[in-house]
């Protein structure tokens, strides 16, 4: 980031060194094209800081629901974790209505039980 303020340092003093006075209608629009390029920098350098919070935030509670999920489900990253039971690696049923694992009701015969 601190490239951008250098840039910025540079156009200041090549402006200086030209003799570029706000007299002039071009002086006037150089200058102030340099000033706003200064505040866009100190603009972009805020975002950049709000981003790494935010990232450290967001990893604080990944680590969090980490922790509750462990608490929750019981479960460690080493394992294999399915949260269906029955299933492991082995099995070769993977699209659900291929399956004879599931009940073969479907959701009229739900509705019919009310």
């Amino acid at each position: 980031m601190d490239y951008l303020y250098q840039k910025v340092s540079y156009l200041k003093g090549l402006a200086e060194g030209m003799g570029i006075e706000e007299e002039s209608k071009e002086g006037k629009l150089l200058l102030h094209i340099i000033d706003t390029l200064e505040e866009f920098a100190d603009v972009v350098d805020e975002v950049i800081e709000n981003h790494e919070d935010l990232e450290e935030y967001v990893s604080y509670i990944d680590e969090d629901l980490s922790d509750v999920e462990d608490e929750l489900y019981g479960h460690d990253d080493d394992e294999d974790y399915y949260p269906y039971e029955g299933f492991d690696d082995d099995d070769e049923c993977m699209d659900f209505d291929d399956c004879d694992c599931h009940n073969d009701e479907t959701v009229e015969d739900f509705d019919d039980e009310e």
